[in-house]
């Protein structure tokens, strides 16, 4: 069932993939007694994952499970010193409690997908509403996206290659989904992760268990937002419902987050290295690190154990995204909903936000602090704008981390004409039917309730009588899809066959969608404020740059036509 909060401090997950190894069973010392946590544990180096293991045993610790890819040992211990006991090992590099590393990208107060992304839910359509593409499916005139990246040019191009993968990275995708279904790859997908009913207080988080061992089988979704994600990257082209980006490559789900929105370090960082080793060839990374909007190094404001709690969640997350890249995937990640120049980031106020009682604020020094994943390596970070080509007033920018531009919807869009403040501004996309039932737009015989019409939610029905439903988001995190639909359509155009699949340079991806996006200049004047949009004076955003690249759009909007037409001449660096 989709929740709102995630406030946990532990949590084991069972599954395994790629180079994630179960211990051996062997004596433990006796643990130390107090209450037990769980921990993450990252060693030194690749020759240190044997004595990080050691050392977790000699602090008092079990070894859980171990990702050897980077390091990253999974650890039960007394929650009382083990941090700093186990850190005082030169085997290990640091540790940290296996709270939650990240959520899916939200408003600057409010950590709630909701208070962004489904902003206009309770509007009514409007009829002079401006749609956009013209496509092979009946609701693909509403996808003013599809226009947008022209990718109802690009397919007769090229539609995508079945042996492209492109895994997502989120909360679950509904792979019984009428569109997904057809492009979606069950055997490769997994879930990562265990649901957590409570919190150690009590307090709701993901909810009551639905399936065996509180494990969602890897072609569920009970949060919505990554269904969203995947149908807008490749819903299938089937003359139904509405299609993707790149409609004939193949999804992957790699399912890292919670019902409730939230990402542990391990199950990210095992998703991400899974994806390295299952021949992945791009990954959609929709979320931010969590508990801090911000790793520090060493800020002055932290303790010492919070410091070295950041440090480790940024280099394991580094590691982890080198090794992807290492193995061919190209990673693409929301630059976020903090409407904030990550260049220039303001002080922090909300971090952490786990436990609740520990927020505290911060100055954050742009050099030391990281936002991730969209800082970390070899990411093609991506800003959201609106069917007028405004940067939406939610979307972060700024020129050290954009890529790319791409349509994340704009609620507020349109001021001063009929088609303002309506959800036709955001971007539509496949719905669960179990998250519409339980979000209470959807009812128990299947029918759209008058909430969820009033929320822009649809349904259509197939041949044989199957329901698909499907509703509007905004985001950054509904843009970054359309961006890793145009990277699929890349590697499906450009990539050499290897091993059944195909393989690409995740470098001569990053060339192509850049080299081919269109420019979108700053606007004039450069400085834009949103009060007529009904925002406050923090909305209020600087774009710096030429027209070629800036922070608002980096190089520009991404462009699936022009590039698997003119792609060619970025080939070489």
């Amino acid at each position: 069932m989709r929740r709102t909060r995630l406030l946990i401090a532990a949590l084991a997950v069972p599954l395994i993939g790629g180079a994630v190894v179960l211990p051996s069973a062997s004596a433990q010392p006796a643990a130390l007694s107090g209450p037990t946590t769980e921990f993450t544990v990252l060693a030194s180096g690749e020759q240190s994952v044997a004595a990080a293991e050691q050392a977790v045993r000699a602090a008092g610790g079990t070894v859980v499970r171990t990702n050897t890819a980077v390091g990253l040992i999974t650890a039960t211990a007394p929650a009382n010193g083990f941090v700093q006991r186990v850190s005082a090992d030169d085997a290990v590099y640091g540790a940290a409690k296996a709270t939650a590393i990240g959520q899916a990208p939200t408003g600057k107060v409010a950590p709630k997908r909701s208070d962004v992304e489904k902003e206009g839910r309770q509007a009514p359509k409007s009829s002079g509403a401006t749609t956009g593409a013209t496509g092979t499916d009946p609701l693909d005139d509403q996808l003013w996206g599809l226009k947008s990246v022209r990718s109802d040019m690009s397919r007769t191009v090229q539609p995508g290659d079945k042996r492209v993968k492109v895994g997502i990275i989120d909360t679950g995708v509904d792979g019984t989904h009428p569109d997904i279904a057809p492009n979606f790859d069950r055997g490769a997908s997994r879930n990562f992760t265990r649901d957590i009913p409570t919190d150690p207080t009590g307090a709701v988080v993901d909810g009551p268990c639905e399936f065996r061992g509180c494990v969602d089988p890897a072609d569920h979704d009970d949060n919505g937002h990554g269904t969203h994600v995947a149908g807008t990257i490749a819903a299938a082209a089937d003359g139904f419902g509405i299609s993707g980006v790149a409609p004939n490559v193949t999804l992957v789900n790699l399912r890292a987050g919670q019902d409730s929105g939230f990402f542990f370090l391990q199950p990210v960082v095992d998703a991400i290295t899974y994806a390295g080793d299952a021949g992945v060839d791009v990954v959609n990374m929709s979320f931010y690190v969590d508990p801090w909007l911000y790793n520090c190094a060493s800020n002055p404001a932290d303790s010492a154990e919070q410091q070295l709690e950041q440090r480790t969640i940024t280099e394991a997350m580094t590691r982890a995204m080198n090794y992807a890249y290492r193995k061919g995937v190209t990673e693409v990640a929301a630059l976020g909903n903090q409407h904030t120049d990550l260049g220039a980031p303001q002080p922090d106020t909300t971090s952490p936000d786990y436990p609740a009682s520990s927020t505290h604020p911060r100055t954050i020094d742009n050099a030391t602090c990281l936002s991730l994943p969209v800082e970390g390596p070899h990411t093609i970070g991506v800003s959201a704008f609106g069917p007028s080509g405004a940067k939406a007033d939610y979307s972060n920018y700024g020129l050290e981390q954009i890529s790319v531009s791409a349509p994340g919807g704009y609620f507020r869009d349109g001021f001063g004409t009929d088609w303002y403040r309506t959800n036709e501004n955001m971007i539509l996309s496949a719905y669960p039917r179990n998250v519409g039932v339980a979000e209470g737009t959807i009812d128990a015989d299947g029918n759209v309730t008058p909430d969820g019409a009033a929320a822009g939610v649809q349904k259509a029905v197939t041949k044989d009588g199957r329901a698909a439903y499907y509703q509007f988001l905004q985001g950054t995190s509904m843009a970054t899809p359309h961006a890793s639909g145009v990277a699929a359509l890349i590697v499906s155009e450009y990539g050499r066959a290897s091993r059944g699949g195909i393989t690409m340079s995740p470098d001569a991806v990053q060339r192509i969608i850049e080299g081919t996006a269109a420019p979108i200049a700053c606007p004039v004047p450069a400085t834009v404020d949103y009060l007529d949009e009904g925002r406050d004076d923090s909305y209020t955003a600087t774009c710096q740059g030429s027209p070629s690249f800036n922070g608002f759009y980096g190089h520009g909007a991404v462009d699936a036509y022009a590039a698997v037409t003119r792609g060619a001449a970025y080939l070489r660096g």
